[in-house]
């Protein structure tokens, strides 16, 4: 491959890894607190709203329906407005983030659900508030199956990346349209494909090292009631351990 593809790859990779990365914080932010509420407004949760949940679960559910090509074009519109242009890496930000926001809801949702039920309902007997059980008890214990989504979304972005470059996203996937498939360069298409395969490995291995990681040190510690949730007040006798907590 001549010095100058070399180059026209390099670029493609730093402008997939923009696109990838700028998404998956975006998704993150937004991603981590549609799980959580649709956890906590379920039927048996910590603020059962069952009106919320169906909302949000539909909503979530109409946007892992739709196919993210028509998902790009039907959201042109949001996307100029936002970015002011519908061609280029930034532009392709828009769509990646509302694709991936409800698949990274949905899955901190499963990792929620995985935590011990037991823990949940001992925090709440001891007084703790819904936040405290939130940050000090769900999220902790679901790291680790949080960080693997984490790493699964970022996978699935950089596929999304792909398919946008290829109908004027740039990246990768625009390299292997333009120089590859419709001027017959084989040897483009299999450098953008072994440079997008590299790319899922890293993050795979390292959202696995991390979740290891995490799961080590979750097995070690063990926590004390009196140093979990400092500030929280037992729960007056009688009171519902999930509901009429701040």
């Amino acid at each position: 491959m001549p010095s100058a593809l070399l180059h026209s790859l390099w670029v493609a990779t730093l402008e997939t890894l923009y696109m990838t990365s700028i998404s998956a914080i975006l998704v993150l932010l937004a991603g981590l607190p549609l799980g959580v509420a649709l956890v906590i407004t379920d039927q048996g949760g910590l603020w059962e709203r069952p009106l919320l949940h169906r909302s949000l679960g539909a909503l979530v559910n109409v946007g892992r329906s739709i196919p993210f090509i028509i998902l790009m074009v039907a959201i042109v519109p949001l996307t100029r407005w936002l970015v002011g242009t519908t061609i280029g890496t930034t532009a392709a930000i828009v769509p990646l983030v509302v694709a991936a926001i409800p698949f990274m809801g949905r899955v901190v949702e499963q990792s929620l659900r995985e935590v011990d039920p037991g823990l949940v309902e001992a925090a709440v007997a001891m007084g703790s508030t819904h936040r405290q059980v939130i940050l000090r008890v769900l999220i902790p214990e679901a790291l680790p199956s949080l960080l693997r989504g984490a790493a699964l979304m970022i996978i699935n972005l950089l596929g999304y990346s792909a398919m946008a470059g290829a109908v004027g996203g740039g990246g990768l996937g625009d390299l292997a349209v333009k120089y590859g498939y419709m001027r017959f360069r084989t040897d483009v298409m299999l450098g953008c494909l072994v440079a997008l395969l590299l790319l899922v490995q890293a993050v795979q291995l390292l959202g696995d090292r991390l979740a290891s990681r995490f799961d080590r040190t979750r097995s070690r510690r063990e926590p004390s009631p009196s140093t979990s949730f400092p500030g929280a007040t037992p729960a007056p006798s009688g009171a519902s351990p999930w509901k009429d907590r701040p």
